[in-house]
């Protein structure tokens, strides 16, 4: 009985230790989540300012005149496909198809680097939120135990706090990855026409 005692309160220990870091790290992720947003907001408008420029049509274009591919890629919705545009217009004309299918293919490693960065917010926005509402209840609820109702509400405050910044990462960075997945798919599918003609 007594070792278990123990155990509980070296758990307890941690958890308070624990305090800090996972507030901060809640800040941290929030800090993460607004630099992806503004990310994203900055690929967005890209995609916005060249609409009506269709990516098949540009890496078609630029198969057929591989000098110029570099400006095409500049009309490319996105940095990493213009890239890869680059890549697949600029293949050796008997090796086309197998260069065209590396492009490809690190095109999608990199889309998918950057999509593991929101994936992991979506992740740890929540956990730590949920961390930084479990961790000041202990506290909080001895305080109340010894009658000391406004260190209750202090710790009350910092977990709601830490909540509502949790499930707002957790949010904002389910969307972007919903919105970059569906985008960098259809890019990803305009690629391989426009290289298979």
């Amino acid at each position: 009985m007594i070792a278990a005692i123990d155990l509980g309160d070296a758990l307890a220990q941690i958890a308070t230790a624990l305090r800090v870091p996972v507030l901060l790290a809640a800040i941290l992720v929030l800090l993460l989540c607004t630099v992806e947003l503004g990310r994203f907001l900055a690929e967005y408008w890209r995609r916005l300012r060249v609409r009506d420029l269709d990516l098949r049509e540009l890496t078609e274009r630029a198969i057929a005149d591989p000098q110029r591919a570099a400006s095409y890629a500049y009309s490319a919705p996105g940095p990493i496909a213009g890239e890869a545009l680059v890549e697949i217009a600029t293949a050796p004309g008997p090796d086309r198809a197998r260069e065209s299918e590396h492009a490809l293919a690190r095109y999608e490693l990199a889309e998918q680097r950057r999509l593991d960065r929101t994936r992991l917010l979506v992740r740890a926005g929540p956990a730590l939120g949920l961390m930084g509402t479990l961790i000041p209840l202990a506290p909080g609820l001895a305080a109340l135990g010894d009658g000391d109702v406004s260190v209750l509400a202090e710790n009350l405050r910092d977990a709601f706090g830490a909540t509502v910044v949790g499930l707002l990462v957790g949010t904002v960075a389910f969307a972007l990855t919903l919105a970059r997945t569906r985008m960098y798919t259809e890019d990803l599918a305009a690629l391989e026409q426009g290289a298979s003609r």
